[in-house]
C-alpha cells in the first residue's frame, strides 16, 4: 500500500474490507486505462488518490448519504466522483453520466473490476436523462447557474437526507461571483479544514437548495 492510498484509510478508518479492497484496486486499474485512453492527465495519474479518489471523498465528509438515496453524477468522465463515492456508500444508488464515450467506458470497466453493484452508467447528455435524484453531484463541469438549469427537472421533491435535495459540487478557487445569484440557498465548505495536503487549499464542497 502506498502513501497516498493510505490517506484513504487515515481520513476514513471505518472501511470494511470489501471497501479497502475496492479502493486498493482503482491505482491499478486507472493507470491501466489511462495507457490506453487518456481520462486523467498524464501528469496527474501519480496523484490518483489525491487529486481525484480523496478529493471525491470530500463530499462524504460532507454528508453520509442515507441507504435508498439516488445520486446522478453528471460529467463523471472516467468516474470521479461517482466511483469513490459509489464504493463509499454501497447502500446508495449513482446513476454516473457522461457525453463522452470513451470516459463512459472507462468508468463501466472499473466498476465491473471492482464489483460495484449500486451504479449504473449512461452516455449521454443531461438534458436527456428524465429520472429524478435526490442530489446531482458533479467536479467542475459547469458553473452552478448553469448546473441548476440543466438539472433542476432532475432534483426530487421529497428529501431523506440531512441536506436539503440539489446539487452537490467539487469546486476550487474564487467562488464569491458564481455564487452570488444564489447566496441565500448555497452552502460552501472548505476542504482544507478537512483534508492538510496542499491541494485542497483552494478545494471546495458547494450545496445548492434546489426546490421543485
Amino acid at each position: 500500500m502506498d502513501e497516498q492510498q493510505k490517506l484513504i484509510w487515515q481520513y476514513f478508518p471505518n472501511l470494511s474490507e470489501t471497501q479497502i479492497q475496492q479502493f486498493k484496486a482503482l491505482g491499478e486499474l486507472y493507470t491501466d486505462w489511462n495507457s490506453k485512453i487518456n481520462v486523467i492527465s498524464r501528469k496527474d495519474i501519480d496523484n490518483l488518490y489525491t487529486h481525484h479518489v480523496l478529493h471525491s471523498l470530500g463530499i462524504a465528509k460532507m454528508i453520509s448519504f442515507k441507504p435508498g438515496t439516488h445520486v446522478m453524477d453528471l460529467g463523471c468522465g472516467g468516474g470521479f466522483p461517482g466511483i469513490p463515492l459509489a464504493i463509499m456508500f454501497p447502500e446508495v444508488e449513482f446513476h454516473l453520466v457522461d457525453s463522452i464515450r470513451k470516459k463512459i467506458k472507462v468508468a463501466e470497466s472499473i466498476a465491473d473490476a471492482i464489483g460495484l453493484k449500486n451504479v449504473k452508467f449512461s452516455h449521454s447528455r443531461v438534458e436527456d436523462i428524465k429520472d429524478k435524484y435526490d442530489f446531482v453531484v458533479t467536479r467542475a463541469v459547469m458553473s452552478l447557474v448553469d448546473l441548476i438549469k440543466v438539472s433542476r427537472k432532475n432534483i426530487g421533491k421529497e428529501a431523506k437526507n440531512a441536506l436539503p435535495n440539489g446539487i452537490i459540487a467539487l469546486k476550487g478557487g474564487e467562488l464569491d461571483g458564481e455564487i452570488a445569484p444564489m447566496r441565500k440557498i448555497c452552502t460552501i465548505w472548505e476542504l482544507s479544514d478537512y483534508f492538510k495536503e496542499e491541494f485542497f487549499e483552494t478545494k471546495k464542497v458547494v450545496h445548492v437548495t434546489v426546490k421543485n
